[in-house]
């Protein structure tokens, strides 16, 4: 893969967010300052103890910004597949 120069990629934020939820590979937590929910894997997170709901976590994360104005129709395809089966 290239190496895509962003806009603002050198522009790191300190964010926090509460576990409020845990699921199979999966941690979910609300962002402070009403920012919204933010889903990672488990295998991204760093802790010596095992998670709980209610724990404050703290990470760095930088604006996400659009590296190419036309959509990716692969993803669209399958994004519309995925709704149909969850319509049925």
């Amino acid at each position: 893969m290239d190496k895509i120069d962003l806009k603002y990629g050198d522009k790191l934020i300190y964010m926090e967010g509460i576990i409020v939820d845990i699921k199979a590979g999966c941690i979910e937590m609300d962002l402070k300052g009403r920012l919204g929910k933010f889903k990672v894997p488990m295998r991204m997170m760093i802790s010596d103890n095992k998670f709980e709901l209610g724990q404050i976590v703290g990470f760095m994360m930088s604006y996400p910004e659009v590296i190419c104005e036309v959509p990716d129709q692969h993803y669209i395809s399958n994004m519309k597949k995925l709704q149909k089966k969850e319509v049925k």
